[in-house]
């Protein structure tokens, strides 16, 4: 199962965005204190809509408990500041992809320590960066077409007509 993690996100309709594509993908979600919300919001469960109660969640008091609690993980950073792009990594089934709080993305001192696992996805070069709901959809949907999408419906159904 492959694992999204969120590094201190602030706006919790993003976060309840992220949680429903997470169930729809079969993802585990896992969430990094401080947060810019309380997880009982209404925002972030209008967003999540009523897959929240479906979803895989794991918190963690900071950076350091979330790697305590992952030893060995194979993490990949979205970054606006790789080198390569999201779609020239070999993700594996069970990786963590990790994304950084709206203001500011993840800390440059964690990212230089992990130089070789960050991935940025291209965009023209006058735009800061792209909503984080839609950058969780875009590399979480690579690593699930890697992946084979398993597990996962793969063919469309129509009610009454058929293709």
């Amino acid at each position: 199962m492959i694992n999204i993690v969120l590094l201190e996100p602030e706006i919790p309709a993003n976060t309840g965005n992220i949680g429903r594509t997470c169930v729809a993908a079969g993802a585990r979600l896992h969430l990094i204190e401080p947060l810019g919300f309380k997880l009982s919001e209404k925002a972030l469960r209008r967003a999540g809509m009523d897959y929240w109660k479906d979803l895989d969640v794991t918190t963690y008091i900071d950076y350091q408990d979330f790697l305590e609690r992952n030893p060995g993980a194979k993490i990949y950073m979205a970054t606006t500041k790789a080198e390569k792009a999201y779609t020239e990594m070999n993700y594996e089934p069970d990786c963590y992809i990790m994304f950084g709080k709206e203001s500011a993305g993840i800390p440059e001192e964690i990212l230089v320590r992990n130089r070789e696992n960050c991935v940025r996805i291209p965009m023209m070069e006058e735009i800061r960066s792209l909503n984080l709901g839609n950058s969780v959809a875009i590399v979480l949907y690579e690593a699930l077409r890697q992946n084979g999408f398993a597990g996962m419906e793969t063919e469309g159904k129509l009610h009454e007509l058929t293709w």
